[in-house]
């Protein structure tokens, strides 16, 4: 038997068992892994709660690294032995081992290791879109992106420092402000004590930035709306404080017709040749030193409720992983 997590309801962190589960072989097109680490991400709180729905009983967790146990019929890019990370629906990352759809699964470079694997992939990937085919930077721009003391945050603020990319953040801290910059973010704003509106007015000289990057959603939404510059694009890409109330179209228009998008990684990594090249950026970026990933914390995948209690209380920073 393998151990992993699963609930039964949605809930509180309480709904989070950890119990004993059957792993069978993989069928054509999948291969078990035996993971040596798991991400934990916002995105679980989603499916904990029931924001984001899903059948029940269902696991958690998108994200994982480890080693190729079997490989299942039609499967020919990984073998057994191989060294993997993936970030991937459906949730199920969370577990000592699972089998899964290996169209999503990549190898990891033998310079990466497995937990700098498990706490890279969701959110790096996650950065690599935002930057590259979203919006995408050239560099010269100046940016605002929420939450930047946070996994996602601290890889975009090095990501645009590399680029030559002005990045302001927000922050919930004063030490948060100072994880920030010491990733790049050239200029940071704590909301807590500071209007973020009025502090990025200010850095422009009154002109507002061409794109806004925010996963905060309900709390920080027409704010970032009022930071674009006219035509700016606002790219919503997640809603830790909530999901974004309704609005009207109006707000963009009388704002100088903004462009908005509710992007989704895995609509950007739906086809293989897509990840490949994502994932390929992504490593390159690490191996060649310019972003590194700090995992600032690490549970037992058994203290997986305390690890979502710390998450949503806003107690981690950068890139949290789980042992199985």
């Amino acid at each position: 038997m393998t151990k992993a997590i699963r609930i039964a309801a949605n809930g509180g962190p309480e709904v989070l068992e950890y119990v004993d589960v059957e792993v069978g072989e993989p069928g054509p097109g999948e291969i078990r892994v035996r993971h040596k680490a798991c991400g934990l991400n916002y995105i679980d709180v989603y499916f904990r709660t029931g924001l984001y729905p899903q059948p029940l009983p269902a696991g958690l967790g998108m994200e994982g690294a480890g080693i190729v146990e079997a490989v299942g019929q039609g499967v020919s890019h990984l073998k057994t032995g191989d060294r993997v990370a993936y970030a991937s629906r459906p949730p199920g990352a969370y577990a000592e081992a699972r089998v899964m759809n290996a169209a999503y699964v990549v190898k990891l470079p033998e310079g990466i290791d497995f937990e700098t694997g498990a706490a890279m992939m969701l959110q790096g990937l996650t950065v690599q879109y935002l930057f590259r085919r979203t919006f995408p930077l050239r560099g010269g721009e100046t940016i605002l992106f929420h939450a930047a003391a946070g996994g996602v945050g601290l890889i975009a603020s090095q990501w645009a420092r590399a680029i030559g990319v002005t990045m302001i953040g927000t922050v919930g801290s004063d030490e948060k402000a100072e994880l920030a910059k010491a990733h790049g973010c050239a200029h940071v704003i704590n909301y807590n004590t500071e209007n973020f509106v009025e502090r990025v007015k200010e850095i422009t000289g009154g002109k507002g930035v061409p794109v806004v990057y925010d996963s905060i959603g309900k709390d920080t939404f027409i704010g970032s709306l009022d930071c674009l510059a006219p035509l700016g694009m606002m790219v919503s890409f997640g809603n830790a404080s909530g999901p974004v109330p309704p609005f009207s179209v109006n707000e963009l228009a009388s704002r100088g017709s903004l462009f908005i998008t509710r992007p989704s990684l895995f609509n950007y990594i739906a086809k293989r040749e897509d990840l490949d090249v994502m994932a390929n950026d992504l490593f390159s970026m690490v191996l060649s030193h310019k972003i590194k990933i700090g995992i600032n914390q690490r549970y037992a995948l058994k203290d997986v409720a305390q690890a979502h209690r710390d998450l949503e209380s806003r107690k981690t920073t950068g890139s949290t992983i789980l042992i199985p």
